[in-house]
């Protein structure tokens, strides 16, 4: 009586073990839901961009973890999109889902600058999601999110 070969089982669990990373590959090529994104973000979302969605990949957002004083927080932003004359990155919005203005800064550029980088400091007023999304001549939107928690409130 002979049962499952191990060539067979190998093979079996090479494929179980495959699987949820082709789900997850699938996930990230798809449009990032507003599902977890707070009605009051979605309004300004809608308010800037429309019915556009926001797609996640080609942003880096460089944030601390905590930020030990809410008054200046340093935050980078990077796209690896190209600034070429026909096609660029032409507005890096920051939004902070618990400021009192959640559209905290627009920065426009143009392709004469050769790079897509943006480094501010912000007020943050709790902690909170900070979005960095990227808008294209062409009317693409790319972004990023990542939570930073403030020990000492820095919007008074």
């Amino acid at each position: 009586m002979s049962g499952p070969s191990r060539r067979w089982f190998l093979h079996a669990s090479g494929l179980t073990l495959l699987a949820p990373a082709v789900r997850r590959l699938a996930a990230l090529a798809r449009p990032r839901p507003l599902d977890g994104v707070p009605w009051k973000v979605q309004q300004v979302l809608k308010q800037l961009f429309g019915d556009r969605t926001v797609q996640d990949g080609h942003v880096q957002l460089d944030v601390p973890t905590v930020a030990a004083d809410g008054r200046v927080v340093p935050v980078m932003i990077e796209s690896d999109l190209p600034m070429a004359a026909d096609r660029y990155v032409r507005a890096v919005h920051v939004l902070v889902d618990n400021n009192p203005d959640i559209h905290l800064a627009e920065f426009r550029l143009t392709p004469q600058i050769g790079q897509a980088f943006v480094s501010t400091r912000i007020k943050m007023r709790m902690t909170s999601p900070i979005r960095a999304i990227v808008e294209t001549s062409d009317g693409a939107l790319w972004g990023a999110a990542a939570d930073v928690r403030v020990t000492v409130n820095g919007c008074g």
